[in-house]
C-alpha cells in the first residue's frame, strides 16, 4: 500500500498548491496517510470554485473524491457528499441494571428489517418520530445499513474533561447507545438523479439540490432515533434524547460558500464522538477547529485497507470466532461473514493516533473514552432476537 510522506503533501494551511485551491493534511509525518488519498484532495482542490481542501487524521481514498476532507468552494459540488447524505453519529444514555454482553447481544433486534408504518404501527419506537418522515421516504426506516454502519452498546471509559462530561451528564461506568448511520436509500436515489444528467458536475441549481439534501439530512437523524429506540425497547429500557448527534456527511452553507464534508464532523465549537473499532474506543471529542481545517474534525479511525485487502488478509490472520468477540472482550453481532472481516480492527488506523492528531492541530479536546460492549452489524441468523412490540401502547408517530 502506497504511503508517501514528503513534505509536500503535508502543507501548512495557508500555503496555496500551485495552480489550485489551498490543501491542509492535519496529520503528522508519522501518521498512515496514503498518497492516493492525498492526490485525490489535489484533484479536488483543481475543481472550478475550489477554495481550500482541509484533510483529517482519517484521510481515506474514496470513490471519486477522499473521505476525511472537509472542501470549501463557490460551486455546490453533490459528488463531494456522497451517496449517504445525512450520515452521522448520535449518542444516546441508556440506564441498564446490568450489563451483560453476551445477554444483550441476543436481545438486539433485526435491524436489517425495516419499520413499515402500517404493519408495525404498534411498535413502540415510533413514539420518537414527531411530525412527518422527511421527504415522505418510508423505505428502510429503523434500519443501520451495511459497511461501517453500527449500533452499540457501551460505556464511558477515561473521563479527561469531568466538567465538560458532567454538563453531557456523563460519568464513568455510564452506558450509552452509539448509533451510526445515515440516509440509506434517500441519498442515494438525490445523487444519482444528479449524476444522471450532470456526472461529477456542480449542482446547477443549488437551492434545489439543498432543499433535497436538507430532507436526507433530517432523514438521517430521524433514522438514529428510530435504530436507538428500537434496541431501547428490546433491552428493556426507555428511549432518550441524543446528548450529541453530528453529521459528517453533508454540505455546510457559511457566507455564501459552501462547504462539503465527507466523512468528516462539524468541529466549530460542537461535541463529537470519533467512532474507533468494533475492538478499540471511541472518542468523545470538544471541537474547536477554525477555518484552516475547514472548521471541521476526524469522523473516526478512518480505512487503512481497502474492504478487498482486508477480506484477504483477515482471513489468513483471523477466525470468525475472534472477531466476534473482541480482545476488550466485547461482542460483535454480524451474520455476514464477509462484513466481520471487512471490518476487522485491523483494517483501520489506530484511534489513538487520530486522537492525537487533532490534539497536536488544536482541533480537539478528548473528554471521554467510550469503551465497547456490544456492537451491531448485521442480525446473527443463529439466535432469535427478542421482539421489538409492546402491545398495550398506543399506535403513534405514523407518517
Amino acid at each position: 500500500m502506497s504511503q508517501q510522506r514528503n513534505r509536500q503533501e503535508f502543507l501548512p494551511p495557508s500555503v496555496p498548491d500551485t495552480g489550485s485551491a489551498t490543501v491542509a493534511v492535519f496529520a503528522s509525518p508519522t501518521s498512515w496517510i496514503e498518497s492516493d488519498a492525498v492526490a485525490q484532495c489535489h484533484q479536488v482542490a483543481a475543481l472550478d470554485g475550489m477554495m481550500h481542501v482541509a484533510a483529517m487524521p482519517d484521510l481515506h481514498p474514496g470513490k471519486g473524491a477522499p473521505i476525511g476532507a472537509a472542501m470549501a468552494s463557490t460551486r455546490l459540488y453533490p459528488f463531494l457528499v456522497g451517496s449517504d447524505i445525512g450520515c452521522g453519529i448520535a449518542v444516546f444514555p441508556v440506564k441498564l441494571k446490568r450489563a451483560v454482553p453476551e445477554k444483550l447481544a441476543a436481545r438486539f433486534p433485526d435491524l436489517d428489517r425495516a419499520l413499515h408504518p402500517e404493519q408495525d404501527a404498534d411498535d413502540s419506537a415510533w413514539g420518537v418520530v414527531k411530525g412527518d418522515i422527511p421527504a415522505g421516504h418510508v423505505e428502510g426506516l429503523g434500519t443501520v445499513g451495511r459497511g461501517n454502519h453500527f449500533v452499540e452498546l457501551a460505556r464511558i471509559g477515561t473521563v479527561f474533561e469531568p466538567g465538560h462530561a458532567s454538563r453531557l451528564g456523563l460519568a464513568t461506568d455510564d452506558l450509552v447507545l452509539i448509533v451510526h448511520s445515515g440516509s440509506r436509500g434517500l441519498g442515494e436515489r438525490i445523487l444519482r438523479a444528479h449524476t444522471a444528467v450532470h456526472g461529477a458536475g456542480p449542482a446547477p441549481d443549488p437551492g434545489a439540490y439543498l432543499a433535497m439534501h436538507d430532507d436526507a439530512v433530517r432523514w438521517g437523524a430521524l433514522n438514529r432515533r428510530l435504530l436507538a429506540a428500537r434496541v431501547a425497547h428490546a433491552l428493556g429500557t426507555e428511549p432518550t434524547e441524543p446528548i450529541l448527534d453530528q453529521c459528517h456527511n453533508l454540505v455546510e452553507v457559511r457566507d455564501e460558500i459552501y462547504l462539503h464534508r465527507k466523512g468528516a464532523a462539524p468541529g466549530d465549537g460542537r461535541d463529537v464522538l470519533i467512532a474507533g473499532t468494533r475492538g478499540t474506543p471511541s472518542y468523545l471529542v470538544a471541537g474547536h477547529a477554525g477555518p484552516d481545517a475547514n472548521h471541521s474534525v476526524a469522523h473516526g479511525a478512518g480505512r487503512k485497507m481497502s474492504r478487498a485487502d482486508a477480506l484477504r488478509r483477515g482471513r489468513a490472520k483471523h477466525t470468525v470466532e475472534e472477531l466476534r468477540r473482541t480482545p476488550m472482550g466485547s461482542l460483535v453481532v454480524c451474520g455476514d461473514r464477509q462484513l466481520l472481516f471487512e471490518e476487522a480492527p485491523t483494517a483501520y488506523k489506530r484511534i489513538e493516533q487520530v486522537i492525537a492528531d487533532l490534539v497536536d492541530h488544536d482541533l480537539a479536546t478528548p473528554m471521554a473514552t467510550t469503551i465497547p460492549l456490544v456492537t451491531y452489524k448485521t442480525p446473527d441468523l443463529g439466535s432469535t432476537p427478542q421482539p421489538n412490540h409492546r402491545d398495550h401502547r398506543r399506535k403513534r408517530g405514523r407518517p
